[in-house]
């Protein structure tokens, strides 16, 4: 079709009736895309990144340029599909199909597509198309808005960036880039945007997995301070020490020696959570001869010193959490864990020296005070113990061990 039939078209009463049509049910279809945008959000409310939800009607302007475009291409009776449109725009690759998945299961998918807005495939940046049925509840509930169909966009945010752009350089003005400079920077971008895209799932990935070693070796290292502490408190028995582990063969453990220092943490969290403790010692000793900075440093002797806690070198612990203050004198974790090792070698009035510091670091931590009670319960200072058990209920009320303890100390004082 050539520019004189599209003036034609421009002024036949066909473009009226459209637009008529189209300003008749504006209201209905304003209703249904909100409604569909809360039942999309009420799908997707199981992705903990929380996407961004949007919904739009598409602009007359931009229905009859594609009713158009559709017509030149041959087809009599264009049907436009995207009328109607939900956007989800997620942070992180992984969560595309997933959020796909929870939308196949509550809506009827007509059509899948993957595509971008131009035709020069070298520069398309993938997003996923989905064309749903509306459910007809809605429909009775609005009445009909001139289309059974709407359209579901899923992307990244980098996905969107580039289709917005890319929407406003090449599809809005037909632009064809055919000289070979502009074409290689389209490619660059899109490359660099797609890498980008690939980088950040990779760090949400070894977060998921740090974050879950973490948790891993805390619960490891908690276990320890309630059978070497808390057992011996309630049964009034001796503290029976643990054998040491052997230090021997201790830097015979071989480590890639291009390992980054975020392989090195994850490998030594693992071999740590495995009860592999000299092994993870040994990785974290080799991270500090990387010699990161000093907020890093710290970490990692915090770490070594907690792995050594639980194979009960004591004395190494104690070292390593003294470093860790050392180099980071905010590291209330560290004065408190250095205080449990105190307390588990009954060396109580130095316990409570860490338990002190800790807490005047940070003075909202519950179990800090309970083991500071625990501490002044051991050389004999109940009314201390009971002031330090009281606090800790006050933060935390349902500690069954804390609620245990302060029985304890009242029989003690016969209260």
């Amino acid at each position: 079709m050539d520019n004189n039939q599209d003036n034609i078209i421009l002024n036949t009463p066909e473009k009226i009736f459209l637009k008529k049509e189209y300003d008749d049910y504006a209201e209905i279809r304003y209703l249904i895309v909100n409604e569909l945008k809360e039942q999309v959000e009420n799908v997707l409310t199981v992705l903990d990144t929380n996407p961004v939800i949007s919904g739009r009607i598409k602009k007359f302007s931009s229905f009859f340029s594609k009713y158009l475009r559709l017509l030149k291409s041959g087809i009599k009776e264009p049907k436009i599909t995207d009328l109607l449109g939900i956007r989800v725009i997620c942070p992180f690759i992984e969560d595309l199909a997933v959020g796909e998945s929870l939308i196949n299961k509550h809506f009827n998918i007509i059509e899948r597509e993957i595509k971008g807005h131009i035709t020069f495939k070298e520069f398309g940046y993938e997003s996923t198309h989905l064309l749903i049925k509306i459910p007809d509840s809605i429909i009775e509930k609005h009445g009909n808005p001139g289309t059974d169909i709407a359209e579901i966009q899923i992307r990244t945010i980098l996905q969107d960036a580039w289709a917005e752009v890319e929407h406003e350089l090449v599809y809005k003005t037909e632009f064809n880039p055919f000289d070979e400079p502009m074409k290689r920077k389209l490619a660059a971008v899109n490359a660099s945007l797609s890498l980008a895209d690939i980088i950040f799932q990779e760090i949400r990935g070894y977060q998921r997995k740090f974050s879950s070693e973490m948790g891993k070796r805390r619960e490891t290292f908690f276990a320890k301070i309630e059978e070497s502490i808390d057992d011996a408190l309630f049964t009034e028995e001796q503290i029976k020490k643990s054998e040491s582990v052997s230090n021997e063969n201790i830097n015979t453990i071989p480590v890639k020696n291009d390992a980054s220092i975020d392989d090195l943490l994850v490998s030594a969290l693992t071999s740590h959570n495995q009860n592999r403790f000299n092994e993870a010692i040994c990785q974290y000793t080799k991270i500090l001869e990387l010699k990161p900075n000093k907020l890093i440093s710290s970490i990692i002797f915090k770490h070594r010193g907690m792995a050594s806690f639980a194979c009960s070198q004591y004395n190494e612990a104690i070292e390593d959490f003294t470093s860790s203050l050392e180099l980071d004198d905010k590291s209330y974790k560290s004065a408190y864990y250095r205080g449990v090792v105190h307390s588990v070698i009954k060396h109580y009035s130095q316990a409570i020296d860490d338990y002190s510091l800790s807490l005047t670091i940070n003075p909202y931590q519950s179990f800090c005070l309970f083991r500071r009670g625990q501490a002044y319960y051991h050389i004999g200072d109940f009314p201390q113990a009971l002031a330090d058990c009281e606090n800790s209920i006050a933060l935390e009320p349902d500690n069954n061990s804390v609620i245990k303890f302060k029985e304890l100390l009242l029989r003690k004082l016969k209260m």
